[in-house]
Formats: structure tokens, C-alpha cells, sequence
């Protein structure tokens, strides 16, 4: 098998940033630099300034609540990742993702038939507030108790 030749000019030009330019790599965030959350409540963390491992959970109450919910599981046979909802909180979760599904459809729709300014601030602002309930959601269950 014979190897072809590209012509040099064929060749797409890479680029090289020059000395000391921010490269690809070093504008990304860093994956330390991410929010952090609580491993009970979910709350940011604050920013770790010192070394060491990172925190887990924002405080002793939150650390004492995910300690007991893992000696419960322990000791309920259960595998650490299930999680148990009532009935009307499943309902719930149901409900919400039914109208955030609603409110994409209605955005997809509206797409589809060149909308005015209002009309599509007006399905984007159902969207947002579909999201919105969703996203309250997950913290519900922990705060209640």
C-alpha cells in the first residue's frame, strides 16, 4: 500500500497560541472550580481555601442527617442509591415533568410557525416557570424534614 501525498498547501493550518496566550485548556473551568453542593441539602459550597480533602456537606447538621439516612439504608437492607418517595410525591414529580414536557412542545410548536416577539417571550416564560417548579423540587423533600 502506497501512501498518498497531500500537497503542503492542502494541509489545514493549526493554531498555535502564542506565548503566554490563554490556551483551549486553561479557559475551561477547572473541575475543582465548579460549585460544589452539600451532600445532604444540596447547597453550595463555599470555596475551599485551603488544602486538604473538600468538604462534603456544608455543616455537622447536614453531615449527622446523611449519616443517619445511611445507617437507615444500612440497616433496611437497601443499596445506598435508591431512593424512596411517597406516592403523592411521585405524583407530584409526575405532574411537574408533564408540564415541563407541555411547555417544550408548545415552544417546539411555536418554532415551527414563525412566532411574534410576545408569543415566544410568552411560551420561553412558561418554560422558564416549568423549569423552575422542577428544579424546587429535589430540594423539598430534605428541607421538610
Amino acid at each position: 500500500m502506497v501512501a498518498e501525498q497531500v500537497p503542503v498547501h492542502d494541509i489545514p493550518a493549526v493554531d498555535v497560541p502564542a506565548p503566554g496566550a490563554p490556551t483551549r485548556r486553561s479557559r475551561r473551568r477547572a473541575p475543582d472550580a465548579e460549585e460544589r453542593r452539600c451532600g445532604w441539602c444540596r447547597n453550595v459550597l463555599p470555596a475551599q481555601e485551603s488544602v486538604g480533602r473538600p468538604r462534603l456537606y456544608c455543616g455537622q447538621a447536614c453531615r449527622q442527617r446523611a449519616y443517619e439516612q445511611r445507617s437507615a439504608t444500612a440497616k433496611a437492607g437497601l443499596s445506598p442509591d435508591v431512593v424512596l418517595v411517597t406516592r403523592t410525591e411521585l405524583d407530584g414529580l409526575q405532574d411537574r415533568l408533564f408540564q415541563l414536557r407541555c411547555a417544550l412542545e408548545d415552544v417546539q410548536t411555536l418554532l415551527a410557525e414563525k412566532p411574534t416577539k410576545v408569543e415566544m417571550e410568552r411560551a420561553l416564560a412558561e418554560l422558564v416557570r416549568s423549569t423552575g417548579r422542577l428544579d424546587k423540587l429535589w430540594l423539598s423533600g430534605r428541607n421538610a424534614g
